[in-house]
């Protein structure tokens, strides 16, 4: 009596999502900073945040967490290099810190140690 006809789906497929060459000194940063993230360790480079720069980098990295590293490295940036740059760039004018020749994670660490230990009154 009755016949039940099945439209064919219409399959659309997102395009991949190309991502933007990012400097490899940006690159080793972001590295370090999500490292400091998820040690809950920003004390210092809450120093060089200015207009809320950390607070959407952080927000991000809160509700992508599930990512892995270098994916979360990737994504981020996609989204927030303008952030890290401001922080960059506020760290090159206070400390005199050039992030072209900060070509390690070691690099950034050592720098991060070096001024947590020059703040009086640091919490670690």
């Amino acid at each position: 009596m009755f016949k039940v006809v099945m439209p064919e789906a219409n399959r659309v497929t997102m395009p991949a999502e190309e991502y933007k060459e990012q400097p490899e000194y940006l690159v080793t940063f972001a590295n370090f900073y999500i490292s400091e993230f998820t040690r809950h360790d920003l004390e210092v480079m809450n120093l060089y945040d200015s207009n809320n720069n950390m607070m959407d980098i952080n927000h991000y990295l809160i509700d992508n967490l599930s990512f892995s590293r270098k994916a979360l490295i990737k994504h981020v940036l996609q989204n927030h290099d303008h952030n890290f740059m401001a922080i960059l760039d506020k760290i090159k004018q206070d400390s005199g810190v050039d992030p072209e020749t900060m070509a390690s994670y070691e690099d950034w660490q050592n720098w991060y140690e070096k001024r947590r230990s020059e703040i009086q009154g640091s919490l670690s």
